[in-house]
């Protein structure tokens, strides 16, 4: 790959676990010599899981030994901590429970979690208050099982992440904004990294094509990515990820390359 930006950049530079169409050691393979850190983007669902088994972890642990990847662990799409339902959000935390506890051997440097609404949309349910008030019980639930508060980071999405922000305080998590859903949804990126790029751990970043979002970053408006690069070039000393959250092979290529002249143009590799 003519790309390279392995331990060029002032944070740890990632990517998904579906860049090539292969299973989770074969991208770790690929990806060591180019990245800092690979998403482990999991899921099981109708039958179909991508679950690490024993040999798979040992494999992914291998390659952090003899090159230095570090992981971040996407807990499931299908977690649920605020449904009404209490059998639903039981699953959904015995699933975050059962996700922890595989990949703890990895040592992995985040756990990206979604605060799911119960519909989509800037209003994520019909009763907000008992909406948080399940998700506040979820969440303490959690920690109390051993998932440590710093390492889970909640996610940006489609709503206001004013609405989930007491719960986040209130139990010390981190955050994960996701750069890619703040634009595409309308919200200021500007003003999102004022209030909680302090508490940000991990850092997503995709662009938009014909309507849909983690397609690669060449579109992005030319005056909002110097603003993220920019906050994460910082020097609070917090160690971040920055995670090309995208799907394809083309569209990592082309988001590295453009990665590489923003910093290329000012002088700070």
């Amino acid at each position: 790959m003519s790309v390279c930006l392995k331990n060029r950049c002032p944070f740890r530079l990632g990517t998904t676990s579906y860049i090539i169409p292969e299973d989770l050691a074969a991208n770790a393979r690929w990806l060591a010599p180019v990245v800092d850190d690979m998403e482990l983007v999991l899921f099981e669902a109708d039958g179909i899981s991508n679950f690490p088994d024993h040999q798979t972890i040992c494999s992914l642990r291998d390659v952090t030994n003899s090159q230095g990847l570090s992981y971040t662990v996407h807990f499931p799409s299908d977690v649920f901590l605020g449904a009404f339902e209490p059998t639903e959000r039981l699953r959904s935390i015995q699933r975050c429970v059962q996700v922890f506890e595989m990949t703890r051997p990895l040592a992995p440097f985040a756990y990206i979690l979604h605060f799911h609404g119960n519909r989509r949309g800037k209003t994520p349910s019909v009763d907000v208050p008992l909406w948080l008030k399940y998700l506040d019980d979820s969440v303490r639930r959690l920690t109390d099982a051993g998932l440590p508060p710093e390492m889970i980071c909640v996610e940006t999405l489609d709503y206001p992440f004013e609405l989930v922000e007491k719960i986040v305080f209130h139990h010390d998590l981190s955050i994960c904004l996701d750069a890619g859903h703040i634009l595409f949804y309308g919200y200021p990126l500007e003003s999102y990294l004022k209030r909680y790029f302090e508490r940000c751990r991990v850092v997503h970043l995709h662009g938009v094509r014909k309507g849909e979002d983690h397609h690669d970053i060449a579109g992005i408006d030319s005056g909002l990515l110097p603003a993220l690069l920019q906050a994460l070039c910082c020097e609070d000393h917090r160690e971040r990820v920055l995670t090309l959250e995208v799907f394809s092979e083309t569209d990592f290529r082309r988001s590295l390359t453009v990665l590489e002249d923003f910093f290329d143009k000012r002088n700070l590799f």
